[in-house]
């Protein structure tokens, strides 16, 4: 189940690199029309208690955030540099870790600090192409960070929550503050080409339900852990995907910073408790 969600996640980047559609388009759909596979056996579930709710509505504000900055930064930067640098999200879930008062050991902060000049030597390497690179590398970051907040959240909820509510709740509100977005910011949400709605539609089987909500699902049998370094085989994946579909070859320079990256995660997680992204109760 693991494998299959990894697999649906790494065609997350190029499929959204091909649809003709603004950034915030895509996101909202792709969340929104996840929500009917999910509504029914949501509906036949417990409800959630006001705190459950109050953190399922949060955790669904921190997705429709990573989405609103990662999505665009695929159109800024290589598919290879955005995907490299949102899987920077265990670093970031650490360092919400510590933030919520819980210990954090050396190995993690040594980690982190290689995994950071990783992210320094690939932002070199797109300044020296574009500033416009550059920015949709700092989306990319921003995205990760935002997306270890999701994650955070998301795992106190799911200490008691199911996962078809907890994910019927929190893309519906995703959903809906990408819709609202996309409203203020005139961005259309419809009149896009079959190709491009064929693409919201493989978002929608591939990376949501087999991918956001398997990785859900699977926490609670497996280990966050585990769940964390299967996940970096994404950047893989997806650069492979890239480099097949567009013949996006990432530049020479961003090998030893992907493994500079990688390493510091690596030791990041491999320091971290079964489940590192949990702390002091979250209200």
């Amino acid at each position: 189940m693991l494998g299959v969600a990894v697999l649906a996640v790494s065609t997350s980047g190029p499929l959204i690199r091909y649809a003709a559609a603004p950034a915030l388009a895509i996101a909202m759909w792709r969340n929104a029309l996840a929500l009917p596979a999910l509504a029914i056996p949501a509906w036949r579930a417990r409800r959630p208690d006001r705190r459950e709710a109050r953190l399922i509505a949060l955790s669904g504000v921190f997705l429709a955030a990573h989405f609103a900055t990662w999505v665009p930064s695929l159109s800024y930067t290589s598919v290879a540099s955005s995907v490299a640098l949102v899987a920077t999200q265990p670093v970031w879930a650490a360092l919400i870790a510590r933030a919520r008062g819980e210990h954090v050991h050396r190995q993690v902060w040594i980690g982190i600090g290689v995994a950071l000049v990783g992210v320094l030597v690939l932002s070199g390497v797109d300044l020296s192409i574009s500033p416009r690179a550059l920015f949709g590398d700092l989306l990319a970051m921003v995205g990760g960070a935002l997306a270890a907040a999701y994650v955070s959240v998301g795992s106190e909820v799911r200490r008691s929550v199911g996962t078809a509510v907890y994910t019927t709740g929190c893309y519906g509100v995703a959903s809906a503050l990408l819709l609202l977005a996309c409203l203020v910011s005139g961005r259309p949400i419809a009149g896009f080409g079959t190709a491009t709605w064929l693409a919201i539609a493989a978002l929608v089987v591939g990376p949501q339900l087999l991918g956001h909500t398997l990785v859900n699902t699977v926490l609670r049998s497996i280990t966050a852990t585990a769940v964390s370094v299967a996940i970096l085989f994404e950047v893989v994946g997806a650069t492979v995907i890239a480099a097949l579909w567009f013949g996006e070859t990432p530049p020479l320079a961003a090998i030893p910073a992907g493994l500079l990256i990688f390493s510091g995660i690596i030791v990041v997680i491999r320091a971290g408790r079964r489940r590192p992204v949990e702390g002091a109760p979250l209200g």
